[in-house]
């Protein structure tokens, strides 16, 4: 299995489900998990401590530098652009390193569940009582470049001036560290966007199906200095796109624990609303 994971890091990688079966076990703690993709951009793949009953149990992270990447919100919804697509067209169309959902979406498969919106232009004006909201392209330069405002611990009037960009969801990893969900049944794929100790991004993937409370806690246990986290898609629409140089991967969620015996999607969703990251024409002043 670890010599499965090494190779599908040196080579371009399209995850389809293939691994379906592999067993889990116990990564050496001397292996270095991050490949460097290029400067401020790692990926890495992590076993996740508590093996999944259908899928690989693989979890799939892109760490990010937003000193050397901005973070970027595209929309369906927005002007000119009209069609949903999936993370790797978002990213051909936009000339963006990589890509992952923004966040859970409406029945007008436009509109996302919750606060949403850029500069210039609003996906959904309203403030749902969700407690995360990721917040980039900064105003002022006594902010971090990014950051996920837990509103349980900070007022978001506070916040809302010293950012242009806001997308609101559903939390993980509070403030304060903890797992905030309750045990629960249901399991199915998950995309997740989270901060680490150093306020770099995480991008994270995960196909084999969990419960968002094991995810969670898969997570706190995993080497990842993660801070705070949010939920961003669920089940099969759930992606993450990248491509590096001659690096690329294309993840693509499965369906849910109890539907087609929670795996089997090939197929990737186009969606609407997704966070990505383009290089930025030099690194940012160091904060």
């Amino acid at each position: 299995m670890k010599h499965l994971i090494l190779l599908m890091l040196l080579v371009t990688a399209t995850i389809t489900g293939a691994a379906e079966g592999a067993n889990p076990g116990k990564p050496s703690k001397a292996e270095n998990p991050w490949h460097m993709l290029e400067p401020g951009l790692e990926f890495g793949e992590f076993l996740a401590p508590l093996a999944s009953e259908n899928g690989d149990s693989l979890i799939r992270v892109l760490r990010i530098d937003p000193n050397r990447f901005e973070f970027r919100l595209l929309n369906a919804s927005a002007p000119g652009e009209n069609k949903l697509l999936t993370a790797k067209t978002w990213c051909q169309q936009h000339n963006l390193v990589a890509a992952t959902n923004a966040s859970m979406y409406q029945g007008d498969y436009r509109t996302s569940v919750s606060f949403m919106r850029t500069k210039d232009h609003v996906n959904n004006p309203r403030l749902s009582k969700d407690k995360a909201i990721l917040a980039f392209a900064r105003r002022t330069s006594e902010v971090p470049l990014l950051k996920i405002i837990d509103r349980q611990c900070e007022r978001f009037e506070e916040w809302q001036d010293k950012y242009e960009t806001f997308v609101q969801s559903i939390r993980m990893i509070s403030c304060k560290g903890t797992n905030v969900w309750t045990p629960q049944p249901e399991k199915w794929s998950t995309a997740i966007i989270g901060i680490d100790r150093q306020e770099r991004g995480l991008f994270i993937h995960v196909r084999s199906p969990y419960s968002t409370y094991d995810v969670i806690n898969i997570l706190l246990a995993l080497p990842l200095q993660i801070s705070r986290a949010m939920y961003v898609e669920g089940g099969r629409e759930a992606q993450l796109y990248v491509r590096s140089g001659k690096q690329e991967y294309e993840f693509v969620g499965s369906y849910a624990s109890g539907f087609h015996n929670g795996s089997g999607n090939q197929y990737v969703h186009p969606i609407p609303n997704v966070v990505g990251i383009a290089r930025r024409p030099k690194p940012a002043k160091a904060q």
